[in-house]
């Protein structure tokens, strides 16, 4: 009995966000059904934008829940500027009020109630309360901002190695600085061209970095899943797409619109298909990103689930084993999303550069 309490502390350590599993585990079946709607609604809280940091939960002998994590500020226009700590909320289960106005949170949004926190609904169980314009600090919103401000000090750092030791990096840009080249020596100039690679190196160092550590940050037990956010892949597809547009030559133009050497019936034909590409070439970028790291997330989250559930000695170290060997593999992910994204960039910014030449 010793050892199965001593790995159910091990898996619960490893796995903080399935706190409330681990400490109130079913004993028998009858609760299964209990434990495994609880670790679906963890692993969606986890993929979801939320207004706090939740790292896990656990019960008090009083039947309590009590959460562990930090709150961010709520930020609301609601025909004035209202502002409170999302932690007023308690996660959905209490209603804010503000001046002669409720608030409540109710599947991750925040909608105007009354002081009983009603809801209602309409025919097609949609909810009809008003939302007021949220503009708040959500946990994605903050690990974007650390992420930045992470990036700024360390490639500060490099660039004032630079001066002061000769152009020889220094402390931790020694491990960053072979990145840098790599991108610049493999990525940009073999698909960009040394005429105009560096037009678009800080554009490409840029988003590998920030994709790259907000990936491992998605591994964290704090329940950051940014990169598996779609509205973000899709900012960061969207600044592919106008860089590339709006830095094309006539040439790349021509290509799309009026294909050079091609007779006429076949420019006609081919023109909406290349238009095609130029759309699809991005959102095939912000899908590939978002669809990976959300199936890593989903994968690694339901195996962690799956320790509770076996309840055993057996089952729960199967599920530790593929789960560690996931996370393994979710490091290499992170990586190698970065540079796909990186990569597929400076292939689009060298189609828009590309000279031809007129015989041609």
């Amino acid at each position: 009995m010793r050892k199965k309490q001593f790995i159910s502390a091990i898996f619960f350590v490893l796995s903080g966000f399935f706190a409330q599993a681990a400490e109130g585990g079913p004993k028998d079946e009858e609760k299964s059904g209990d434990l495994k709607s609880e670790i679906k609604a963890y692993i969606r809280h986890h993929l979801e934008d939320t207004h706090d940091f939740s790292i896990g939960s656990y019960t008090t002998d009083q039947g309590k829940k009590k959460y562990i994590g930090f709150s961010l500020p709520v930020i609301l226009w609601d025909d004035e500027l209202v502002s409170f700590s999302s932690g007023k909320l308690k996660h959905g289960k209490a209603v804010h009020q503000v001046g002669s106005k409720y608030y409540k949170l109710y599947h991750g949004k925040i909608y105007l109630t009354d002081a009983e926190g009603t809801i209602t609904y309409d025919a097609d169980k949609k909810v009809t309360n008003d939302k007021p314009l949220d503009l708040s600090m959500t946990k994605s919103v903050v690990t974007m901002l650390f992420t930045a401000a992470l990036m700024f000090f360390l490639f500060r750092s490099l660039a004032n190695s630079y001066k002061t030791n000769g152009s020889i990096a220094a402390g931790v840009g020694r491990f960053f600085e072979p990145i840098v080249i790599y991108i610049r020596d493999d990525i940009a100039i073999p698909n960009i061209g040394k005429k105009h690679y560096r037009t678009y190196m800080s554009y490409l160092l840029t988003i590998f970095f920030f994709v790259w550590f907000l990936n491992i940050l998605g591994l964290s037990p704090l329940g950051i899943n940014v990169t598996g956010n779609i509205a973000v892949t899709f900012g960061l597809a969207l600044l592919t797409f106008l860089i590339t547009n709006l830095t094309a030559n006539k040439n790349y133009w021509a290509h799309i619109f009026w294909m050079p050497g091609v007779p006429v019936l076949m420019k006609i034909v081919l023109a909406p298909i290349e238009l095609l590409g130029v759309i699809i070439k991005p959102f095939s970028l912000l899908i590939r990103l978002y669809a990976n790291i959300q199936a890593g997330h989903i994968v690694l989250m339901s195996l962690i689930g799956l320790m509770f559930i076996f309840n055993n000695w057996l089952g729960s170290s199967l599920s530790f084993v593929l789960a560690f060997a996931i996370s393994i593999i979710e490091v290499l992910v992170a990586l190698l999303q970065a540079y796909i994204f990186t990569m597929l960039s400076a292939l689009y910014f060298g189609f828009a550069v590309e000279e031809h030449e007129e015989a041609h």
